[in-house]
């Protein structure tokens, strides 16, 4: 396989063009074309559709590229094994993680991480947890720490943190002054949670629905500092991690109830992780009650 065409394909798709993707490999136009025709040839199919300025990838395009993102990423793996074998570690750390973990569990570690490792480049995206997951699985990370749920094979998810999550209202909120609250009282009034489609609004969805229960949704973020700031001023209800917890919101204990989330790291099973993901990996372990 040509390495060269191979990432011109990949940049080509994911740049949206020739132009861009020559630009962002700093090549000439002509010769990103060239690398592209090469590729074509030798796998005998047409990858990309060229519909005026715009340039779509064809079916054969779209099933190859997730393979070759991990094929890249599997020679890049390779290379930087090979370059940092006696050496200090070095190279580039890409890692998918989310805002709040970001916010509340990662700083010690990314300094003390930076601190040991200093020739270590850190590429840390963060997205949702379900993206985190998807970029794992398609190669464009190494590893991604964020709230874990359902995974299979090829993926491979270790829990480093219980999170505890707790009802949280405004001081002022009328389910404040109760002296004892049920998800019956919670149900009755307004809530605002992450997106239906994340691992956190299933937990609190589907402890209400064991209870023959439905959500009063006054509207859905994904940033849960953004959900403390409505709940803070009295616009909804909602289940936030007990981390969150200050002087702004007032916790409310449900008899019978406790929701809790798992936070950890997901790696994909089938890729070779860098000696610097290796390093970080080892920093989560030690950073785990479990450790």
């Amino acid at each position: 396989m040509d390495w060269a065409s191979l990432n011109a394909f990949v940049a080509v798709a994911e740049q949206g063009g020739f132009s861009a993707a020559a630009e962002h490999l700093h090549l000439t136009q002509p010769a990103v074309s060239k690398r592209i025709a090469l590729l074509e040839a030798s796998l005998g199919v047409r990858l990309f559709d060229r519909l005026g300025r715009q340039v779509l990838p064809t079916e054969a395009g779209r099933l190859l590229l997730p393979r070759a993102r991990q094929m890249l990423a599997e020679a890049e793996a390779a290379r930087r094994a090979l370059a940092d074998l006696g050496q200090d570690i070095g190279g580039r750390l890409s890692l998918a993680t989310s805002h709040h973990i970001g916010l509340h569990r990662l700083p010690a570690l990314l300094r003390r991480f930076s601190a040991g490792h200093p020739r270590v480049a850190l590429d840390i995206r963060f997205v949702d947890s379900e993206q985190a997951y998807a970029q794992v699985l398609q190669g464009e990370v190494e590893l991604a720490v964020t709230t874990l749920g359902p995974s299979e094979p090829p993926l491979q998810a270790s829990t480093v943190w219980d999170d505890p999550l707790c009802f949280m209202v405004a001081p002022d909120h009328p389910l404040a002054r109760q002296a004892r609250v049920s998800l019956a009282d919670l149900a009755a009034h307004p809530a605002v949670l992450p997106d239906p489609g994340t691992f956190t609004h299933r937990i609190v969805a589907e402890t209400f629905a064991r209870r023959g229960l439905s959500l009063k949704l006054r509207m859905t973020t994904n940033y849960l500092e953004t959900i403390k700031m409505m709940v803070s001023v009295g616009l909804a209800w909602s289940a936030l991690p007990r981390i969150m917890a200050d002087a702004q919101v007032q916790v409310l204990p449900v008899p019978g109830v406790q929701l809790a989330r798992r936070l950890g790291y997901v790696v994909h099973g089938g890729r070779t992780l860098s000696r610097a993901a290796q390093a970080f990996v080892g920093l989560l372990r030690a950073d785990s009650p479990a450790a």
